[in-house]
């Protein structure tokens, strides 16, 4: 919640200053389910990694800033739900969605790109998404890719373990393996989840949810 705080000023002679206090929710995503598949085996949950195609306009104007499908390669987009490796209207928009489904997502500026802007995107721009899910896996933060990727038991990760899960996964969809770029991935993943600096990342620290989950 927003709090925001009045204070009145009033002149001494009325020898009274009032304080008001109102909270205003955030703005919410608007979701409109497009279409669901008669069967839904899994739903996403935070943690999840997910498989989208997606098509990205402005509200204002109704201009396509980006298409997974027609711009870069073409391929459908990798991400972990609810660690903020998106916008936050996607985080809180593609939750409880099953695969096959299709999603129309309406995001205030405040969930997407606030005041700053993005590239074709202009600073307080509400935007609109269509989003189409083709996969669900397991995400990091699951006991299941914990255990597929200590190759040694030890119930740590360590850097060469989180490069080779990173190698495998991107041999897995076609993606050309890339040291470089999965080193600078790890070197990113374990500032942020190696919290006692020990140079591993244990099963507390990887299972743990924290508070902006």
């Amino acid at each position: 919640y927003i709090i925001i705080i009045i204070l009145c000023i009033i002149p001494l002679h009325y020898s009274f200053t009032c304080i008001t206090g109102a909270k205003l929710p955030e703005p919410e995503v608007k979701i409109d389910v497009l279409y669901r598949p008669f069967l839904c085996h899994r739903k996403t949950k935070l943690g999840d990694m997910l498989l989208v195609h997606y098509e990205g306009f402005l509200e204002s104007n109704g201009t396509m800033f980006h298409s997974s499908r027609i711009l870069g390669d073409k391929h459908p987009v990798w991400f972990t739900l609810g660690i903020r490796e998106v916008i936050k209207g996607w985080d809180r928009g593609l939750q409880n969605m099953c695969v096959g489904e299709k999603r129309k997502l309406t995001i205030p500026p405040t969930l997407g790109y606030g005041k700053e802007g993005k590239g074709k995107i202009p600073p307080e721009s509400t935007l609109i998404f269509d989003i189409e899910l083709m996969e669900i896996r397991n995400g990091p933060r699951s006991h299941e890719s914990f255990q597929e990727m200590d190759l040694n038991d030890d119930w740590k990760l360590s850097k060469e373990e989180v490069k080779e899960y990173l190698r495998k996964e991107f041999e897995r969809h076609g993606y050309p393996a890339n040291s470089t770029h999965h080193e600078v991935m790890v070197e990113d993943i374990f500032k942020k989840e190696d919290e006692d600096n020990d140079g591993f990342i244990s099963a507390r620290e990887f299972t743990y949810k924290h508070d902006e989950l």
